[in-house]
């Protein structure tokens, strides 16, 4: 997949995410964004591989970045990776390909990675594990509980890389939250994580809590379980379908009855002082999207995140 260059991708020729430079000319950025163009593992509506270069275009939109909860920019530490260049015919040989592009980025960079499709997460969170040599602790926003033990009858894809992450010690349940979880499934696949030690806060349990408040017990849990041990690096992993479909049509597998934007943006902001060592945006599908609302909203997820962790970093220097 050297060339030629797909449609889909998205080049460092054009502008990057929040007009960030290439990694090329920001070799030493702390904070990188790289696209993960791939939806080869897709059940329902394909096209998130669409979703890198049109969240970036969506970023936009949001001029200097500054972030009116903290004052703080991404811009001056960011720089945007493009693409990555992966094959597109094979979950398997993307993964391979992937590996060590991803474990490099992670040793050197805070990467925000955008998909894509959801199978994306299992080789990343693979790349953490290598780094940190521990499992990783999981705050996990999405529809889908992703814990099928198969991919209809194929032994992976988009709706089993947490199964697989959690029975291969890359994740540890323990530590992992679920949000806004909505969709069909058997008890043993919908509860695998609660019924091995993690939280899972449905959808149905947080309609009509939006802001800090109403919110502050599912806050308070979810800080509980992520930070109850200290040297647990913790990830977001956030699937857009995790918006209610009116807030995120845009997606391959949307589900009514779901979260609200502003319930995800009051979440981020009111959990940006954990010590996040990365996050993904998945399942962007920009043919299906309405008025761009899905790249939209994934555009302001990722920058509240970048701004949230400038605001970390500057923070903890402070003292």
């Amino acid at each position: 997949m050297r060339t030629p260059a797909f449609a889909f991708f998205t080049s460092t020729t054009n502008p990057g995410f929040l007009n960030a430079p290439s990694l090329a000319a920001f070799p030493e950025a702390p904070m990188v964004v790289a696209g993960i163009a791939w939806d080869g593992a897709t059940t329902n509506r394909p096209g998130a591989r669409f979703g890198p270069f049109h969240i970036r275009r969506a970023s936009q939109m949001l001029g200097d970045g500054v972030h009116p909860l903290w004052e703080t920019t991404p811009h001056g530490a960011l720089a945007d990776v493009g693409d990555l260049a992966l094959p597109n015919t094979s979950l398997e040989g993307m993964r391979e390909v992937l590996a060590p592009l991803a474990r490099d980025l992670v040793a050197r960079h805070h990467v925000v990675w955008l998909g894509g499709d959801h199978s994306i997460t299992l080789p990343v969170l693979r790349a953490y594990r290598s780094h940190f040599g521990r499992a990783l602790g999981l705050l996990h926003f999405d529809a889908h509980c992703d814990t099928w033990e198969d991919h209809y009858g194929e032994p992976s894809g988009h709706g089993t890389w947490l199964y697989e992450a959690v029975n291969e010690a890359v994740v540890d349940p323990a530590h992992t939250v679920q949000i806004g979880i909505r969709s069909p499934a058997a008890r043993e696949t919908r509860e695998f994580i609660s019924d091995r030690g993690g939280l899972v806060r449905t959808a149905r349990e947080l309609r009509g809590l939006t802001n800090a408040s109403q919110l502050a017990s599912v806050l308070q849990e979810a800080r509980a379980r992520l930070t109850a041990l200290p040297a647990v690096p913790v990830y977001i992993s956030l699937d857009i379908d995790c918006l209610d479909p009116a807030y995120a049509p845009g997606t391959g597998t949307p589900e009514p009855g779901g979260l609200s934007t502003a319930q995800v943006l009051t979440m981020l902001e009111e959990l940006a002082d954990l010590p996040w060592v990365g996050m993904d945006l998945c399942e962007v599908s920009p043919p299906y999207d309405h008025a761009e609302l899905t790249s939209n909203a994934g555009a302001n997820f990722v920058w509240t995140y970048l701004a949230g962790q400038v605001h970390r970093k500057a923070a903890a220097a402070r003292g």
